[in-house]
């Protein structure tokens, strides 16, 4: 039987990619983007090449009114969600100066995208869940600097949100696991996505050092640990779990800073 499933951020990336993984395997899809109405197109042909129903949300997750839109909407079109993936998140445009430069608009702006935003989108598809007495499966995409922290300025309230998305996963999952719902969360290292565009090779290149399998993430090595905590029968008794996908990185010691982490 084939399940709704949505992921947010998944015009491109590791999104796009557990979108298309779904489709093939049957699942109607939900596909959102914020500014890259083109991709999210590009997925959503993709996905409907596999016979199943895949609708596009433009969506901003930074601001709870529209997170709740986008579930309304997901909901009135497909009835029921049996899967979300929390994946929408990141850290760019990073400001320059120290934490006490920081301007809050930032902080606030990081904490809702990375966190909030999941919080919002959970609570309207657990309330659906139950409702419907549906098996549901919620997997959060956290980040290895939820454990571990980074140098960079103003990466602070990024990994403070994802240390706080684990948490939230461990503490959800908790409540809801009587009802047959599961939440767990993976934790991604560095992976090669468009994101990744911004490294200088040099930068690549220690991330590189810090890696004990000699080589750099991709979205495959995501996507299956994803598709593992999504899938019902495999996850019974699995709640609250964080699971490291990072080539060994998080482990193996200190995050490599970059040059302009100690530039003023």
């Amino acid at each position: 039987m084939s399940r709704n499933v949505l992921i947010t951020g998944s015009s491109h990336g590791i999104g796009a990619a557990v979108a298309i993984e779904f489709a093939k395997r049957g699942d109607n899809v939900g596909i959102t983007y914020m500014k890259s109405p083109d991709g999210a197109k590009a997925v959503q042909e993709e996905c409907l090449k596999y016979g199943v129903d895949a609708q596009i949300f433009q969506v901003d997750l930074s601001h709870r009114e529209q997170c709740e839109k986008l579930m309304r909407e997901f909901l009135e079109h497909f009835k029921t969600i049996d899967v979300l993936i929390n994946n929408a998140g990141g850290a760019l445009q990073i400001p320059k100066g120290e934490f006490e430069d920081m301007p809050m608009d930032y902080w606030d702006s990081q904490i809702n995208l990375n966190l909030n935003a999941c919080a919002y989108c959970a609570q309207a598809a657990v309330q659906n869940m139950k409702e419907n007495n549906i098996r549901g499966r919620i997997v959060n995409v956290s980040s290895v600097h939820g454990s571990v922290t980074w140098v960079k300025r103003k990466m602070l309230p990024y990994c403070a949100a994802k240390a706080g998305l684990d948490m939230f996963t461990k503490s959800l999952g908790v409540e809801v696991a009587p009802y047959g719902i599961r939440v767990n969360c993976i934790a991604p290292g560095l992976i090669m996505t468009k994101l990744a565009d911004r490294y200088k090779p040099e930068h690549l290149d220690g991330f590189l050092n810090k890696i004990p399998t000699g080589f750099l993430g991709q979205t495959e090595h995501i996507v299956p640990a994803i598709m593992f905590l999504s899938d019902i029968e495999s996850t019974e008794y699995i709640v609250g779990q964080v699971l490291t996908v990072d080539g060994g990185q998080s482990i193996s010691g200190t995050i490599p800073a970059m040059k302009e982490d100690f530039e003023r």
